[in-house]
């Protein structure tokens, strides 16, 4: 069966990459449910779309985009702002884009910071790439990916991209990645990029007021100046990253200063997820990040298996890019501003394949002869205080 797919994804990756105008990587297929109604395209397997009711029942659309399937190639070529797409074969930074699986040493380009690491995966990422649809249905729609060692990573993997609809109202995610033949790292991440109050305030845009609770990241991980791993591992108790309790998210916002890197105001952090001692290091029953918005009441619950949130309070946007037109609710164009938006990539542990230190091997190579990588995330919608 597996063949048959592979053959599948050939040609059909095919058929997308030769269309002249790449209208096939833009299309938009929709799922619905009690409640919740959300959009896809096969251009980065990318969410573009995730309408919830508010307070008053009013369905608002709660994540950034574009209204054009093609404004995401033009985003690509300029601000690359990876707008809700799975993010891969490895999430977030590598340092020097290098790493050693089993004695061998693989380069990956260096895409960030005038060629000194690696983010999302290289030059063309997951998020550049055109998956194929499998399968889909009124609420769940399935991409495939086969990467034949894309950008210099080791091996062929197979990548099953599933998202679900379902009353409560809630979307889940599934990623799930198959080496065929050699050892390689795999840490992939929706880069959903969330603002619960759906800019329906158009004097209040930020995410500032909103309130953010994560009561097992009492850790995060050290960066350097141009947020690569330092090797060391902080404690947030006492500074600005503290979430262990309910906070608003612009309070001490302004204090983090260089947390993000050098000259960095702002969070872009991976805070690391400690489950309480009667659960597991993977458990999925436990909300891991609790965030709410007073303006539409919209809550939202993240349960994952991942290990690691990295947290991106939209800290360089600059009210440059339009808010999509199911999020204009004044009687001009509203556009996302400085701290606009969050970011939440469930993952495991940032560049956890070069710092043997951490143990994170475990999560983070697979083979053939491994299980799957396998990342999971339940996004659970409601209205505060309910």
């Amino acid at each position: 069966m597996i063949s048959s797919l592979l053959a599948l994804s050939a040609l059909t990756l095919g058929a997308l990459t030769q269309n002249s105008d790449g209208s096939s990587a833009f299309t938009k297929y929709t799922i619905s449910a009690p409640g919740i109604n959300a959009s896809f395209i096969p251009y980065g397997a990318r969410l573009t779309n995730l309408f919830v009711p508010d307070k008053t029942g009013n369905p608002q659309d709660v994540v950034l985009g574009y209204d054009s399937g093609t404004t995401y190639l033009n985003d690509t070529e300029t601000d690359h702002t990876y707008f809700g797409a799975v993010v891969g074969r490895y999430a977030n930074r590598i340092k020097n884009g290098t790493f050693t699986v089993q004695g061998v040493t693989s380069h990956i380009p260096e895409n960030e910071h005038g060629g000194e690491d690696t983010l999302h995966g290289g030059n063309v990422g997951y998020d550049q790439r055109n998956w194929t649809v499998i399968s889909s249905n009124t609420s769940s729609i399935t991409f495939m990916l086969l990467d034949q060692g894309y950008e210099g990573f080791p091996g062929t993997v197979i990548t099953y991209a599933t998202y679900t609809v379902s009353s409560g109202p809630i979307w889940t995610s599934r990623l799930v990645s198959i080496p065929l033949d050699e050892p390689t790292p795999i840490m992939l991440a929706n880069h959903v990029y969330w603002n619960l109050g759906a800019f329906s305030n158009p004097s209040d845009l930020t995410i500032l007021n909103d309130t953010l609770h994560m009561p097992y990241s009492a850790r995060y991980v050290q960066i350097d100046n141009i947020e690569v791993p330092n090797g060391t591992i902080g404690i947030v108790n006492g500074s600005s990253l503290d979430f262990t309790s309910p906070k608003q998210i612009g309070k001490d916002i302004l204090n983090a200063i260089d947390d993000c890197g050098f000259n960095c105001t702002g969070y872009d952090n991976a805070f690391i997820l400690d489950r309480p001692r009667y659960s597991a290091p993977e458990a999925t029953d436990i909300s891991v990040l609790t965030m709410y918005s007073n303006v539409t009441g919209i809550q939202l619950d993240v349960y994952t298996n991942q290990q690691s949130l990295q947290l991106y309070a939209c800290d360089n946007l600059n009210a440059t890019i339009p808010v999509k037109l199911s999020q204009q609710h004044g009687n001009s164009t509203s556009y996302v501003p400085r701290f606009g938006c969050l970011v939440i990539e469930t993952q495991q542990w940032i560049d956890g394949i070069n710092n043997p230190q951490w143990g994170q091997d475990q999560y983070q190579i697979y083979s053939p002869t491994t299980q799957a990588a396998v990342n999971f995330a339940l996004y659970d919608f409601s209205i505060v205080g309910s």
